[in-house]
């Protein structure tokens, strides 16, 4: 087997523990619930680990991971509420928006493999309401807040972006207009370091996380040489350059929440930025994975810290259209 460079057998390995973890603690349901994570937040933790299982190159109807995927899927499509929302009863603990976003995002990249005529029609149904929901409860400022219409701030934005950048990708309609407001929104969250603050209302100090996130975003709505873009790019590169721990100073305890959006960014930018940071940053994954298979993200969970790893050490086998450029 050819692998991608800078991929070693080691990251291999890893991956396919990775997923066989992610296997065996989702519920018969297809949700993510069985650990602290997934209860707490289960739309969010669903939609993650489904990302980490479709970025392995399986879909809903072949591969390996197949049926651990298509059980996730129907699970979310179960989760479409009245409104649009993707959502449990619990809400994610009060913060829907952030788990809507990740199972909309997944949805989206799943409906684009789907070839089932009859399960892309249920597909197409949930996305569309979902995306009107979304462009329905941005603010007036353009950003996202944990709830819809309920304010604005960076990390609940970006996460709605991607989706919907994900959706057009799949062929949806996303109101333009939605989009120039979230860009314009990161334009007026920028900081005289060239980063982003966590919102347009905070204190202005730059938030390495969602700078990181930033950058990856503005890739995904076509924003490649845009001066925002590149200010990002070059303070979260500045920062994780001399990567000798997982845990970047200034990611303020979001560490895996920061290699998740700065991997995308540095993926996307080019090899100058990527060969220094895969190799480094594989590595110490590598290293931090646990012996049944998992990683334990930020302190939220196995299910996230999971999710984010695999997403990032199989990035380089290009099999999700959303994270390359």
């Amino acid at each position: 087997m050819i692998l991608p460079r800078h991929v070693t057998a080691g990251v291999v390995d890893a991956v396919q523990r990775g997923l066989e973890y992610l296997e065996s603690v989702q519920s018969p349901d297809g949700s993510f619930t069985t650990t602290q994570d997934g209860g707490t937040y289960p739309i969010a933790m669903t939609g993650l680990a489904g990302m980490g299982l479709l970025a392995s190159g399986s879909t809903s109807s072949r591969g390996p991971w197949a049926d651990p995927i298509t059980r996730t899927m129907r699970f979310l499509l179960k989760c479409s509420t009245q409104n649009g929302l993707l959502a449990t009863p619990n809400q994610d603990s009060g913060r829907p928006m952030f788990g809507h976003g990740f199972s909309l995002l997944f949805l989206a990249c799943l409906y684009g493999m789907e070839n089932d005529p009859l399960v892309r029609a249920q597909l197409a149904s949930v996305i569309r309401e979902a995306i009107s929901l979304t462009s329905r409860g941005q603010s007036k400022l353009g950003g996202w807040m944990y709830t819809p219409g309920g304010g604005d701030e960076g990390s609940v934005t970006i996460t709605q972006m991607q989706a919907l950048r994900a959706c057009h990708n799949a062929g949806f309609v996303v109101p333009l207009d939605t989009v120039e407001m979230a860009k314009e929104y990161l334009e007026k969250c920028k900081t005289d370091e060239g980063g982003i603050r966590y919102s347009f209302n905070s204190h202005p100090t730059t938030q390495l996380p969602i700078t990181s996130a930033a950058v990856a975003t503005l890739y995904n709505a076509g924003a490649y040489e845009s001066e925002l873009a590149e200010s990002c790019l070059a303070y979260v590169f500045k920062h994780m350059a001399d990567l000798r721990s997982l845990d970047v100073p200034g990611a303020g305890g979001h560490t895996y929440y920061t290699h998740l959006y700065a991997s995308q960014a540095f993926y996307q930018a080019g090899e100058k930025h990527w060969g220094n940071y895969f190799p480094r940053a594989s590595k110490l994954l590598v290293k931090e994975q646990k012996g049944d298979g998992s990683w334990v993200g930020d302190g939220v969970g196995p299910v996230f810290g999971t999710s984010v790893a695999l997403i990032i050490l199989q990035m380089p086998f290009k099999l999700l259209p959303i994270y390359q450029r």
